[in-house]
């Protein structure tokens, strides 16, 4: 019998593959002895990543096989000689510049198909079943001679599903069993009969390997199709807003090259990677792939193949470069951490400070920014939707006819508001009257604008438009001092109405915060919150009240009702980590005071992970975003947004002695303008619907924000003396800060 020696990897003659013996890791690069130079080498500009760019590779064509790596500096700093001067038989692309370092990537050429940039005449890309590569090169005609050499290379290690070798010759001898039965002392007729037993399992099992062998070569022949049903899956995947986010230029069933195995588009090249969560950066790595040994069946292979395309979420890794940097044109990346303070802070006493002003009128006090957080109130407006996603997954579930989930998502929604405030002990800047914030995050789908409407009462109101749902209100805090802590109790209705119709309503419960003067500073939020629907469903949420001898304060209790009254889920959690739902159980089944997976709960939201430099104001990852002030946005923005805010900004930088100056500035300037809301001011962006009601957006910032004309808005910020004389009617007042 003839013994093969195959490859692990596709049950290939070890012959057949560049370096012969057992598999090696990708990283790796042929042995040096191997005897086989490579046939096309040069230098190729390679995608790296948003922050890089393309940066140039050395490229190298081995015996079916593509090899990259990095360019040795002095390489590359090295005058570069023209391809005619290729020595040894390798045939040189472009402008050479010498040999690159160890390779730090293989890509197997049979598994591959290429395809042309219609955008760009230099770029084309390789595509396999694990990842794409992006490629560049110097002029039109190197691109066309790389895919050229690529095709040819391709096809002269093809496989052609034939084995090498004779596959009808299969001798082996029987001598050795025929001399063992003679001695045993069997007949020739038995011995006969055995060898055609042998003969006949044998021939079977030849056919059997042979037909594995065959299926192993149709799979890997089939492996470039395979890589545009993925492409074409990933392109129908996403959702409606993930389909408007990541437009092609083209068709997606546009033709490509003549030298391309697929009919997907110009710009290939989405594949499966892991989930992305809301703190993710966005990278594109070099791409390494690793060889291993094939465990599974063909079918297996193919299935797991095209199984790729169904993730819900796609990493912007994925994208091709035309779609990255449409992506980065409409998605800032936000920062992940706030300046670097200049100054050194100093200490502040609340008690001396009360001390030193006994007797004077408070109402003239201005309290340092120690005291303060570099946000204002209306910020921290947006920074409770910062759990957006859980009115979109309400909206989804409404769609899909389940009116029980929707309510329960709202809930969540609900309480999730909370999770930003524990541990905060700076309060936010109190907003001027007219002041303003908008937040437009494409990423999250939302669109948010909030102005301070009243200065007595102190009114903020806020408007936010999502995806299949808008939400609005006004809120309304009044405050009781008790010593050594104050109790603050919101006034007002938050409205969320979803594109089909349905709508929900409910007010915020009250929160104290303690140890004002002496010790920790540390807030609760305790009352009942009712969410009343227009449909079927309503939830009532109970916020326990915090104690000294409770072992488990911060504790969340709901239970949603239908119209019936009859009780259909039960909700449980705490406000600052997380919220449990069960449908359809008694609720003295569940356990407040632990764990709820025993209970069967079903995890609903899950409050995010701290930032991963934290700052003293104890500043969520969402939070440090919201002060960003880039120079392309400061050209968008009104003079009255809260980023433009001098005192607030001073202390984002660290600058307290000038952060405390603005501050008093503006308190100053308040106080002189006061008396301007009595005179007859009103709201720029907002009105209300009724003499009690809630105020109501007019709507105009956002086209007002493209045409750049900010009438009636007017810099609050600025100093009295360099503002122009207004009536009564149209001048911006602060308040109290």
């Amino acid at each position: 019998m003839r013994a093969w020696e195959m490859h692990p990897l596709c049950c290939l003659a070890a012959g057949e593959w560049p370096a012969s013996g057992a598999a090696r890791d990708d990283r790796s690069p042929p042995p040096e002895g191997s005897g086989e130079a490579p046939a096309v080498a040069g230098v190729l500009y390679k995608w790296t990543n948003i922050g890089k760019g393309w940066r140039p590779r050395w490229f190298a064509i081995r015996g079916g096989v593509l090899a990259y790596s990095k360019i040795r500096r002095r390489v590359a700093a090295a005058p570069p000689r023209p391809a005619s001067e290729a020595a040894g038989g390798v045939r040189l692309i472009g402008v050479a510049r010498g040999a690159g370092e160890r390779p730090i990537g293989f890509v197997p050429l049979k598994m591959s198909s290429f395809s042309e940039s219609k955008s760009d005449d230099k770029r084309f890309y390789i595509i396999t079943p694990t990842k794409t590569l992006q490629l560049r090169t110097g002029c039109a005609k190197d691109r066309a001679t790389w895919i050229e050499a690529l095709v040819t290379a391709r096809s002269e290690y093809s496989f052609n599903g034939d084995l090498s070798g004779d596959q009808n010759v299969a001798s082996f001898s029987t001598e050795k069993l025929r001399n063992r039965l003679h001695v045993e002392g069997v007949g020739e007729a038995v011995i006969k009969d055995c060898e055609q037993i042998i003969q006949s399992e044998f021939s079977q099992y030849q056919t059997q390997m042979k037909q594995r062998c065959e299926e192993y070569l149709s799979f890997i022949g089939s492996l470039p199709r395979e890589v545009e049903v993925v492409n074409s899956v990933d392109s129908t995947v996403p959702e409606k807003s993930q389909l408007e986010l990541f437009k092609h230029d083209c068709s997606s069933s546009g033709k490509c090259s003549e030298y391309s195995n697929t009919e997907s588009s110009d710009d290939v090249g989405k594949q499966e990677i892991s989930e992305l969560s809301d703190g993710d950066d966005f990278h594109f790595y070099d791409t390494r792939q690793s060889f291993s040994e094939f465990t599974t069946t063909p079918a297996d292979l193919r299935k797991g193949c095209v199984n790729t395309g169904n993730e819900d979420h796609k990493s912007v890794e994925s994208l091709t470069v035309d779609e990255a940097e449409k992506y980065m044109l409409s998605h800032p990346k936000r920062r992940s951490q706030l300046p670097e303070p200049i100054e050194k802070e100093k200490g502040v006493s609340l008690w001396s400070m009360i001390k030193d002003n006994v007797g004077k009128d408070l109402t003239r006090v201005c309290l340092p920014v120690y005291f303060n957080e570099p946000l204002s109130s209306l910020q921290k407006c947006f920074e409770e939707l910062e759990y957006s996603y859980l009115l979109d997954r309400a909206y989804e579930c409404g769609l899909r006819g389940n009116g029980l989930m929707r309510i329960i998502y709202v809930a969540a929604f609900a309480v999730s508001g909370y999770a930003s405030t524990d541990s905060r002990p700076c309060k936010p800047f109190n907003p001027l009257l007219g002041e303003t914030y908008e937040a437009d995050y494409p990423e999250k789908g939302i669109r948010f604008f909030s102005e301070k409407v009243s200065h007595h009462p102190m009114v903020m109101a806020c408007h936010c438009e999502g995806k299949g749902w808008k939400f609005w209100g006004d809120s309304n805090l009044k405050s009781k001092f008790w010593g050594q802590s104050i109790r603050l109790d919101p006034n007002g209705v938050l409205t969320l109405e979803f594109d089909d119709g349905e709508t929900f309503q409910w007010s915020k419960v009250t929160t104290t915060i303690n140890n004002l003067i002496l010790g920790r500073v540390y807030c609760h939020h305790h009352g009942t919150m009712n969410i009343s629907g227009n449909r079927r469903y309503s939830c009532k949420l109970t916020f326990k009240e915090q104690s000294f001898l409770d072992r488990n304060p911060r504790q969340v209790q709901g239970v949603v009702n239908d119209a019936d009254g009859s009780k259909v889920a039960t909700l449980m959690g705490k406000w600052d980590e997380s919220m449990h739902y069960i449908i359809n159980n008694d609720a003295s089944k569940t356990n407040s005071h632990g764990s709820h997976e025993g209970s069967g709960a079903t995890l609903l939201w899950e409050k995010n992970e701290p930032p991963v430099n934290p700052t003293r104001y104890n500043l969520s990852t969402f939070a440090i975003t919201l002060n960003e002030l880039t120079p392309e946005l400061k050209e968008k923005l009104p003079p009255t947004d809260s980023r433009l805010r001098p005192d607030q900004r001073h202390l984002e930088n660290g600058e307290y002695e000038k952060a405390n100056a603005e501050k008093l500035r503006l308190e100053t300037r308040q106080r002189m303008a006061r008396k301007m809301q009595e005179s007859g001011w009103k709201p720029r962006w907002f009105q209300r619907d009724s003499e009690d009601g809630t105020y109501r957006y007019v709507g105009g910032y956002w086209e007002a924000r493209e045409q750049r004309t900010w009438v009636g808005c007017n810099d609050i910020f600025g100093n009295l003396s360099s503002s122009p004389k207004l009536p009564p009617s149209g001048l911006n007042t602060s308040s109290s800060i």
